[in-house]
């Protein structure tokens, strides 16, 4: 028997579970900023700062009165995050170090293999042995300190020391003991989470218990690929032998699409129904969200629930963009409305609204412009410029 969540209950329940109801109020403490982030799972680092870097846009998302600083303390202070990878780079709670380590296991064999036969056998392993020495003897590096001033134009133009230094980031020798502009600083993990970095080993049954598990909780309700999908820690085998063991505890949801598809097939942990029909809506305001929100993380989820084809064009010839380089997805109540081409121009001082593109079923109302220019105006103190400037045109119909 599979219980039914309607679209509209599936919507309302993950925009109170992703913490975007619109119900954090106040002042935000470190306690409810490192919360938040294991509430999410994890939050993605970009390097891109068109308006503001992910990582902090998406924290401001939920809490307006975010500060960087304290992101800051508890990453490079605190010890209680740590950056480390789960489908890409992200800030991860350090109390999950433990199940990441058959991460680093996995990949030391994953990226052992793919890497040296690009940078070469014997050469490799020597500068993974000669990094290692240096840090353990003079402490933190950055990558630039073994490069001089040789260019970079990709990542495989790295210099041998950088692709090191990645490699035992990734397979967790080193960790990111702080950053400086946005250049990492490596050092000894024990160093960097001395704390967790002792915890007990995991053996590999709890470690795939808890990666489903704490998918599923974050999640809501979930595919097999979904919950193997969400911290890229899992294989699909593993998934589908632990959906097999814990049948008879998990519920069988048909979760409504947003639309004329057919109700998705998926597993959720026991209550997650009655939370969903209970859910309240959200609050009727306008978010311009990043396009690493944790919401719309999975794009081909988010077109089925909310209706909301979206995808980033960095990659994109600029000829053949449908709308631009880096546009905002923007969210009123539980409804994808658009999307926004805004920048912070910190030379002029000012946030432009280059254009604005709305869905086809969303009308240009008063109090959908009065919303969008509040949430416009919470952007421009959060970049930290003047004003608000809108091009010619910019709202596009």
């Amino acid at each position: 028997m599979a219980y039914r969540i309607t679209n509209q209950q599936a919507r309302w329940h993950l925009m109170q579970l992703y913490g975007l109801d619109g119900r954090n109020s106040g002042t935000v403490r470190r306690d409810q900023l490192a919360s938040t982030i294991e509430q999410l799972g994890y939050v993605q680092v970009d390097s891109v700062n068109v308006l503001e870097r992910a990582h902090h846009h998406i924290l401001f998302s939920r809490h307006a009165s975010f500060r960087r600083h304290d992101l800051q303390h508890l990453l490079e202070k605190d010890g209680r995050l740590f950056e480390n990878w789960t489908h890409d780079a992200a800030i991860i709670p350090s109390s999950f170090f433990p199940y990441w380590r058959h991460r680093f296991a996995r990949e030391k064999e994953r990226l052992r293999t793919r890497w040296k036969s690009h940078f070469g056998n014997d050469g490799f392993d020597r500068d993974l042995a000669g990094i290692l020495s240096h840090i353990t003897n003079n402490g933190p590096v950055m990558a630039r300190e073994f490069e001089g001033n040789k260019p970079s134009t990709g990542c495989w133009d790295w210099h041998p020391s950088k692709a090191a230094l990645e490699f035992l980031w990734r397979t967790g020798d080193l960790a990111i003991a702080r950053r400086e502009g946005f250049q990492k600083v490596y050092d000894l993990t024990e160093r960097v989470v001395p704390h967790v970095h002792r915890a007990s080993e995991v053996g590999h049954d709890a470690f795939v218990d808890w990666a489903c598990r704490q998918a599923l909780a974050r999640l809501g309700f979930a595919t097999r690929g979904e919950i193997a999908a969400f911290w890229a820690l899992l294989k699909p085998a593993e998934v589908d032998g632990w959906l097999t063991a814990h049948a008879n505890e998990l519920e069988r949801v048909e979760v409504e699409t947003n639309g004329q598809g057919k109700p998705r097939i998926a597993f959720a942990l026991p209550g997650v129904v009655d939370k969903a029909r209970q859910a309240a809506p959200p609050r009727d305001r306008v978010r311009i969200l990043s396009p690493f929100d944790p919401l719309l993380r999975d794009r081909a989820r988010t077109e089925r629930l909310f209706g909301f084809h979206y995808r980033i064009e960095i990659f994109v010839p600029e000829s053949k963009r449908q709308y631009g380089y880096y546009v905002y997805p923007v969210m009123r109540g539980d409804r994808a409305i658009g999307r926004i081409d805004v920048k912070a121009e910190r030379n002029r001082d000012c946030l432009t609204v280059r254009a604005f593109w709305l869905e086809p079923d969303v009308k240009p109302t008063k109090q959908l412009v009065a919303k969008l220019e509040t949430e416009l105006e919470r952007l421009r103190r959060f970049a930290g410029v003047s004003c608000v400037r809108f091009s010619d045109d910019w709202l596009k119909i």
